[in-house]
């Protein structure tokens, strides 16, 4: 099927949203499992004692839960703070936490400490980004002065009562929760659940399906099923294959049945545009090893450029880290949500 789909749904009784794009799965988002703490959730902690040789202190949060927080400058034991869970934490360890909180909208991001009216740059037209600008700073009046604003791209397809209606939301928001400082730990907002969060992040689509059934008419069971397992299928009958250790998550390329000089190079490339769309489905994140199919050093270029393209246009935070002695290739990924394994 050609064009976008947005498909709002369920697994095993979980909240699910799936993004189609031209029949192939681009994104989807899952509900955490009972007892998990999404990113985004605004918590109201009590701060620790400061731990010698981490660069930090453990905060206490509602039910029993810890937090680590690395910016404490300022704060001392016992103190009540307004923290966001800034990441997933791994199995045993404290929720990461941060002390820069954002009140995220589809078209508004208010930034209590983080001062300042800013305009996506997706948005180039000069003309509207004026027109923004005017919008925001009437929007903003009379907020205090350290609270900032940004515009988000899809503003460029939105009017402007709903631009000031966001606005107005996600700022009244930032004025409750920061004036809801002091007392005992308690959780002050939700992370947005898979519907809201599609709604909010994802363009809009050519189609919505939000009628039950919709990841079976829409075929998400089935990639998603595919997703689950380690090989990864690449053009050319080249292949990869995804493992995750607790170490990091190893990716090996191999270039299938094509014996030709070039199928080394063929099938990296391959891999390097896919990659992304396999860690962000998957949900994978921290450090990831790349074993490519043997290729030629002078090759190493080109491949490189393919990587930096295909991760530049997927928008997560990564770093390339480069090549090893070994010849293989390390990248670092955020951990921004639940491995999909471990939810479904």
């Amino acid at each position: 099927m050609k064009g976008s789909v947005i498909a709002l749904d369920h697994f095993d009784g979980k909240e699910a949203a799936a993004l189609m794009i031209d029949g192939q799965l681009d994104d989807i988002v899952v509900a955490l499992p009972d007892g998990g703490v999404a990113p985004e959730t605004i918590f109201r902690g009590k701060m620790g004692r400061p731990v010698k040789g981490l660069g930090g202190a453990f905060v206490d949060l509602p039910d029993g839960q810890r937090g680590f927080l690395r910016q404490t400058k300022g704060l001392r034991p016992g103190d009540p703070v307004l923290v966001q869970v800034a990441g997933l934490a791994e199995q045993g360890k404290a929720i990461p936490l941060t002390t820069r909180l954002l009140f995220k909208s589809r078209y508004a991001i208010v930034t209590p400490d983080a001062p300042g009216l800013n305009i996506s740059r997706q948005i180039v037209d000069d003309d509207l980004r004026a027109a923004l600008a005017d919008l925001a700073q009437s929007a903003m009046a009379g907020a205090p002065d350290r609270m900032g604003l940004i515009l988000r791209s899809a503003c460029a397809e939105a009017d402007d009562h709903a631009i000031t209606e966001d606005i107005a939301q996600m700022r009244e928001l930032a004025e409750q929760v920061l004036a809801d400082g002091a007392g005992a730990p308690d959780c002050l907002v939700a992370a947005a659940g898979p519907h809201m969060a599609a709604w909010r992040d994802w363009p809009m689509p050519d189609t919505l399906d939000d009628a039950a059934g919709s990841f079976q008419r829409h075929n998400v069971i089935e990639a998603v099923e595919a997703l689950l397992g380690a090989h990864v299928p690449l053009s050319g009958g080249a292949h990869m294959q995804v493992e995750v250790t607790s170490a990091f998550v190893t990716i090996d390329v191999n270039t299938g049945p094509d014996t030709s000089p070039a199928a080394g190079l063929k099938a990296n490339i391959a891999a390097a545009r896919e990659l992304p769309r396999q860690l962000r489905l998957r949900g994978l994140g921290g450090q990831v090893m790349i074993d490519f199919a043997p290729c030629a050093k002078k090759d190493r270029q080109v491949l490189e450029q393919s990587l930096r393209a295909a991760f530049r246009r997927d928008g997560r935070d990564t770093v390339l880290a480069g090549w090893t002695p070994l010849g293989n290739y390390e990248l670092t990924r955020k951990r921004d949500r639940v491995a999909l394994r471990a939810c479904l």
